[in-house]
């Protein structure tokens, strides 16, 4: 990723440990819960692999087209699972902006890659998805408020199952994905 070694590093901490969480998470609720959350995960990890500054690691010339293949694959299957959930579409949206992105940093691919360190992409499509993004952050915000609420009176509650650290998740990777999306 471009930008500062600190920013990136701290970008990469927060979307493993959301990841992480998100695995944590695949070991309770319904089937369906337990699809979302894998995605998530796939997400997480993926993004933390992607934010690793350029300063500190030179990314092998394949890696690129590995995330764009693997985030392609992800954003297919999401696809084939918005059939019965909106938030999958917000899955595909997301692992197509993954796409995006390696695509942008491929070096001579109309990207800069890393070794440049200047904006590459499409500027119409990365303002689409930093449109689409912030709406996302401000309405998974909105969203959380009223859930920490509802927990708060409730019982205990297995760490996999709280609907509010869930939704905290998601708000804390579409942050990432803004931050990642301003230095396409």
């Amino acid at each position: 990723m471009h930008g500062p070694v600190v920013p990136g590093w701290l970008l990469v901490a927060l979307c493993a440990a959301t990841g992480s969480y998100c695995l944590l998470r695949m070991r309770s609720g319904s089937p369906s819960a337990r699809s979302a959350a894998g995605g998530e995960a796939v997400m997480g990890f993926g993004m933390a692999a992607m934010a690793v500054p350029a300063a500190f690691v030179s990314p092998p010339p394949w890696i690129l087209t590995a995330y764009a293949v693997v985030f392609g694959g992800a954003a297919l299957r999401a696809l084939w699972l918005a059939r019965g959930g909106a938030h999958h579409l917000h899955h595909a949206v997301g692992s197509l902006a993954m796409v995006y992105m390696a695509l942008a940093m491929e070096p001579g691919a109309g990207g800069a890659g890393h070794a440049g360190h200047t904006a590459g992409g499409v500027p119409l499509l990365t303002g689409v998805l930093l449109l689409y993004n912030a709406g996302y952050v401000l309405s998974a915000g909105v969203r959380l408020l009223p859930v920490a609420a509802a927990g708060a009176q409730g019982g205990a509650v297995a760490w996999g199952a709280r609907p509010e650290l869930a939704m905290a998740c998601r708000l804390s990777m579409g942050i990432a994905m803004l931050a990642m999306l301003v230095t396409v």
